[in-house]
């Protein structure tokens, strides 16, 4: 998705005056310019505040900058993107009846676990009743409204074009319902009564995705539509201190986009990166310590504006990248925290500021985590002997008496498929965790789950995670609202363990 020429141009230009990139010409003429002495030197000893952009560079140069940048400003173009998208939608609803899409500045909430065939956001769950939203705060402020959820969990993630979470909203804050308001970087102005709080972005591009528990069951499928009809989002103008009501269960629905695979939609493209990337950084302004990091590509960028070649290069150099940076981090066992039995995690997911590796990672594997303290995130490629989980076998997972994920909310585990998606399967189950009343125990107290592809037997199945037969698949342990032992790094999952 390209945005247009001139808003590149324009965002180039004002990127181009902020971060003082240089222009160097011209000649100093001491007869009309009467400098002290002290100026003179302070001229002579200072630092150019950053490259000069009519300066010629080589091929090799161009590569090396721009093979850095698709690296760490991957997931800010993947973002912006979903927000150009979101840009078209004409009213809330569902795009190709599985997602919620709504207008910029406002929001669409399922009615249900998400259905298997979404394909915009990888290893999605079907723990929550999920809600999406882009905002786009250089435009206006935005109205978020809390129902009162009593004893269900309940967060509602709020992140920014780095993929960083800027508030804190849930049941584990104790946040009280009513209405919140996010606004942007810039924004100045009076706060209306009746607002609990105010949560400000770093950048102009936000993204809220409410999670609300449901049971895996049709009496808690029908309670949770009453709490979950005041969940919305809107721009400040409509802000009439009332809450605003929806049956979320009779949303419009509208046609895929073309390209839906088996994988993720693709949202950043190595041919539109760099076309792309000046509005990007225009909207997510550098942190501490990137000024120079955003001048260099910006004047890179600049250089080749006016040599195709150059950019020619660029798009190779970004492809190559795509390939041998981007790709391989879709596989968990390439990045992590490592833990017992070939387990990893992430300590650092929606808080990444400045690592861009681990930043990066998250975004191709399984964007959109949520802060540490909200959910703890484990995910396994691999058996406890190392070898790659595939269907061909058998495995189970048990975790001993009183070794359960330690949580504060609730624990489940999800299966996916190679490309990080449900695996399609005879009992439509693609989790097994609280949500399950009907879960087995070992006589010992201990719980067993069978991850395999034909049932283990009729007296198992309701701890059967089935896998896809023959094909490889990943395990992704996620606990919501972790307990203390959890947090404190005493607790892992246990050994994925293959059957004879």
């Amino acid at each position: 998705m390209r945005t247009s020429g001139g808003l590149n141009q324009h965002c180039l230009n004002v990127l181009v005056a902020q971060l003082g990139i240089s222009v160097l010409f011209g000649v100093l003429v001491p007869a009309t310019l009467a400098w002290s002495t002290e100026a003179t030197l302070q001229q002579t000893t200072e630092a150019p505040p950053g490259p000069d952009v009519h300066v010629r560079i080589t091929e090799q140069y161009a590569r090396l900058v721009a093979r850095d940048a698709y690296f760490w400003a991957w997931p800010m173009v993947n973002i912006y993107n979903r927000r150009l998208a979101f840009k078209k939608a004409t009213e809330p609803g569902l795009i190709g009846g599985v997602l919620p899409f709504a207008p910029l500045n406002r929001m669409a909430m399922l009615s249900d676990y998400i259905e298997p065939k979404q394909r915009w956001g990888a290893c999605p769950n079907q723990d929550v009743v999920y809600g999406a939203g882009i905002f786009a705060l250089d435009l206006s402020p935005v109205i978020v409204q809390v129902p009162d959820f009593g004893k269900r969990f309940w967060v509602y993630q709020l992140t920014d074009t780095r993929t960083d979470d800027f508030a804190q909203l849930g049941a584990m804050y104790g946040s009280k319902p009513g209405f919140y308001m996010v606004v942007g970087p810039n924004w100045k102005g009076d706060v209306p009564k009746g607002i609990v709080r105010v949560f400000r972005a770093s950048t102009d591009t936000a993204i809220i995705v409410p999670r609300i528990f449901q049971d895996d069951t049709s009496e808690d499928r029908q309670a949770i539509q009453a709490e979950i009809r005041n969940i919305d989002a809107y721009p400040l103008a409509e802000y009439d201190g009332k809450m605003k009501s929806h049956d979320w269960r009779s949303l419009p629905k509208f046609p895929s986009p073309a390209g839906s695979g088996k994988g993720e939609t693709r949202w950043v493209r190595p041919e539109n990166f760099f076309d792309e990337l000046p509005a990007v950084l225009a909207d997510a302004p550098p942190l501490p310590g990137e000024q120079e990091r955003y001048a260099r590509v910006l004047a890179v960028i600049a250089a080749t504006r006016q040599d195709p070649e150059q950019k020619k290069a660029m798009i190779d150099e970004a492809r190559k990248a795509d390939e041998e940076l981007i790709d391989p981090l879709l596989q968990f066992r390439n990045w992590g925290v490592q833990l017992p039995y070939n387990w990893s995690t992430v300590h650092n997911g929606a808080r990444f500021g400045t690592d861009y590796f681990t930043r990066t990672a998250v975004a191709r594997s399984n964007i959109l985590v949520n802060a540490p303290n909200e959910t703890a995130y484990f995910y396994q490629d691999l058996d406890a002997s190392g070898a790659r989980l595939n269907g061909s076998n058998a495995y189970t997972v048990t975790f001993e008496n009183g070794r359960l994920p330690p949580t504060r909310g609730f624990w489940s585990m999800t299966l996916y498929d190679e490309h990080h998606f449900f695996a399609p399967n005879v009992l439509n189950r693609y989790s097994l965790g609280t949500k399950n009343k009907g879960l087995k125990y070992n006589v010992d107290g201990s719980l067993t789950i069978y991850v395999q592809a034909d049932s283990p037997g009729a007296d198992k199945e309701a701890n059967w995670l089935p896998a896809p037969k023959d094909q490889d698949f990943s395990l992704f342990l996620r606990n919501y609202w972790p307990g203390d032992a959890a947090m404190q790094g005493q607790w892992s999952p246990p050994a994925v363990v293959r059957m004879p």
